[in-house]
């Protein structure tokens, strides 16, 4: 689901960095603009990973799950977000190829490994989720003769 989170970053971050948010235009415009893109990337890759990628991890208790994700998600921004503000202001790097490398090449390759890990490990997690166990093995009992089946599957 990433690739559709990149294609919304890269797309919004350029509209807004050649347009309204442009240097020049509006004081700190990269780190407004990386920040916008983002969100919208981060609630692109919600519904993707939610219905697509872990659909079969999913867990009942939605709310939970997904303020999970954007908790994952917020620090993975905040990764991206360090890169640009350090390639802007620290190295001093102000083109619009500059604030592309250190959000969609250096951010992205920094956040995605962090929140990848997280997602996977953590807020889709089939084991903590008790899924693993619920659908390792099914159980039936007949009621008539008492006997108990376990089927794995």
């Amino acid at each position: 689901m990433g690739g559709a989170g990149l294609i919304v970053t890269i797309v919004t971050f350029n509209l807004l960095i050649t347009g309204p948010l442009a240097p020049g235009v509006v004081h700190r415009g990269s780190i407004i603009a990386t920040i916008i893109a983002q969100t919208l990337a981060i609630i692109t890759n919600w519904l993707g990973n939610r219905f697509w990628t872990f659909a079969t991890h999913r867990a009942s208790g939605t709310f939970r799950e997904g303020v999970e994700f954007f908790a994952v998600s917020l620090v993975g921004m905040g990764i991206g977000t360090a890169c640009v503000w350090i390639s802007h202001d620290v190295l001093g790097f102000t083109s619009q190829l500059a604030d592309n490398i250190a959000l969609n090449v250096v951010g992205l390759a920094l956040g995605s490994i962090f929140r990848f890990a997280l997602y996977r490990y953590w807020v889709f997690s089939p084991k903590r989720r008790g899924i693993a166990a619920e659908t390792a093995s099914t159980t039936e009992i007949d009621t008539d003769t008492g006997t108990v089946r376990v089927h794995a599957s």
